[in-house]
């Protein structure tokens, strides 16, 4: 069964960047692309290295979807799905994420 869990204060997260929480023994990535209240929330890891490394990734735009590009190997993450730009069988995990006073994952 999902829940929505508390993980930060929107603040917290600037714009243009990712941020990292542990959620039930999870790495998850929390993306805050622009000024307002929209995020995205994926896996940190990187399954190409195997490095928690996504929240410090790029954010970039492409065909009107927004990516995060990899610190490490580049490999580039679609934020509202996770499917890997380079490889569609290499993609990460991705969930709900919303702001209700806290930013709050559903896992």
């Amino acid at each position: 069964m999902s829940q929505w869990i508390p993980v930060c204060d929107l603040q917290q997260i600037l714009p243009a960047t990712g941020v990292c929480a542990l959620v039930n023994n999870q790495q998850i990535a929390i993306f805050r692309p622009r000024e307002d209240s929209e995020l995205y929330a994926i896996s940190n890891i990187d399954p190409f290295a195997q490095a928690s490394v996504l929240s410090r990734g790029i954010i970039a735009e492409h065909d009107n979807a927004l990516w995060v590009a990899s610190s490490l190997k580049k490999q580039r993450f679609r934020l509202s799905d996770g499917l890997c730009m380079e490889d569609a069988s290499s993609s990460v995990a991705a969930w709900p994420v919303r702001v209700t006073g806290q930013v709050e994952v559903c896992v």
